[in-house]
């Protein structure tokens, strides 16, 4: 959720009463995957989100091909609706779809398929008490409300993913509701498992990104930003403005080495695991595109500290989605695979820990100048770990040398 703020009626009925909030499913008893990665893949936790990536948690669609998404959009009976379905539509896509074929290296693509028409859902929009920490029993009745009101004109059975969009300007929205709601039991509509539905309550247009940073969700991503308990306090810590699922408004918003690793868009022969001793690398910037039959070069360094954790190293340039970052460089985080999401799976390793950047436009200045730049040299607080950059190629690459 944004960090900044934050066929048959019976039927539906029974499986509506088992709906969970959306960090309750971790899904570990669920069939898993084929193993991938290597001896530095941190293995799969029961932790929400869990960033182990030796197995692929099933109860997730992996992002691996085409996925087709159902775009619903629900008017309510105390609002007139003051803008279209196409319009609203026209706030997420093609821009979320743009965002996954770059991110995934042309891996993955997500077809839209919005609705043409407002379905009213047969309460006014105050009467579901719409909000961030929203009441179970409340957000069970909108969905259990919204699905019957849909189901007649949709068949769910053809999609992967379903977005609920409600009329941003009805009196009971609060934009600060979006996010994705799990089931306890998949919620069964035209003879298929509907495991998660994403609620979207964003104002028109909406925030940047905000549609990519939920979907980040459906893939079974984290939550990558840091919520204060009081509520108040920086968001940003964690990560700063390197990741999508840290903050929607990031400068560099594309998705963690790490993530992609997880996701199947980097593979074996992208990913250096790197054992003791001294060795180098020549890391390609993770934005950067594939050029045609290429392999695509290196994009992730790892060095396995625990059976819990690692270090993780790549390049970061201003392409692509991160073409608007200010700072380029060789960036060092931290993965934990039992931290759930929101409790700190991916941490950034200030390379600058003394200075800040970008205040005009980075959500966390302080990490905002991370990464490593050529000459630099950085040890890893707690570990055995020194990175240092030592080259970059005509072609943009990063020579890196990891002592360990």
């Amino acid at each position: 959720m944004d960090r900044s703020r934050m066929r048959s009626t019976a039927a539906i009925l029974t499986s509506m009463t088992a709906l969970a909030a959306t960090s309750l499913v971790a899904g570990p008893a669920v069939a898993a995957g084929p193993a991938t990665g290597g001896p530095c893949a941190l293995t799969r936790t029961a932790a929400h989100h869990s960033l182990g990536l030796d197995t692929w948690n099933r109860a997730y669609p992996k992002p691996v091909r085409t996925l087709n998404a159902v775009m619903v959009f629900l008017s309510f009976p105390d609002h007139q609706t003051a803008v279209t379905p196409r319009e609203l539509a026209a706030d997420y896509f093609p821009a979320t779809s743009d965002f996954f074929e770059r991110a995934s290296y042309g891996r993955f693509r997500l077809v839209p398929h919005p609705q043409q028409q407002w379905i009213r859902m047969p309460r006014p929009s105050t009467a579901y008490g719409i909000q961030r920490d929203w009441a179970p029993d409340a957000r069970a009745a909108y969905l259990r409300d919204a699905v019957a009101a849909a189901d007649p004109s949709v068949d769910f059975s053809r999609y992967d993913i379903v977005y609920f969009v409600a009329d941003p300007n009805a009196p009971g929205v609060d934009s600060d509701a979006t996010k994705v709601v799990n089931f306890d039991r998949p919620l069964r509509a035209d003879g298929t498992d509907l495991r998660r539905i994403v609620t979207v309550f964003e104002r028109h247009p909406p925030d940047r990104n905000v549609l990519a940073h939920e979907t980040g969700h459906v893939f079974d991503l984290p939550d990558l930003y840091h919520r204060p308990a009081d509520g108040k306090g920086d968001w940003d810590t964690y990560v700063g403005d390197w990741d999508v699922m840290g903050s929607q408004f990031g400068m560099a918003p594309d998705l963690f080495g790490w993530q992609k690793w997880k996701l199947g868009w980097l593979d074996a022969s992208q990913v250096d695991c790197v054992r003791s001793g001294t060795s180098l690398h020549t890391l390609q910037p993770l934005s950067q595109p594939l050029q045609p039959g290429a392999t695509g070069g290196t994009r992730l360094a790892v060095i396995r500290t625990g059976p819990g954790s690692a270090i993780a190293v790549e390049a970061r340039g201003s392409a692509g989605n991160d073409g608007d970052t200010c700072t380029e460089g060789v960036l060092v985080y931290r993965v934990r695979n039992e931290a759930a999401s929101g409790g700190g799976p991916i941490e950034v390793l200030d390379g600058h820990p003394r200075t800040e950047a970008c205040w005009d436009r980075s959500v966390y200045p302080p990490l905002a100048d991370a990464p490593l730049e050529v000459g630099e040299t950085f040890t890893v607080p707690g570990e055995r770990i020194t990175i240092e950059v030592a080259d970059r190629t005509l072609s943009g690459a990063y020579t890196v040398k990891i002592t360990t």
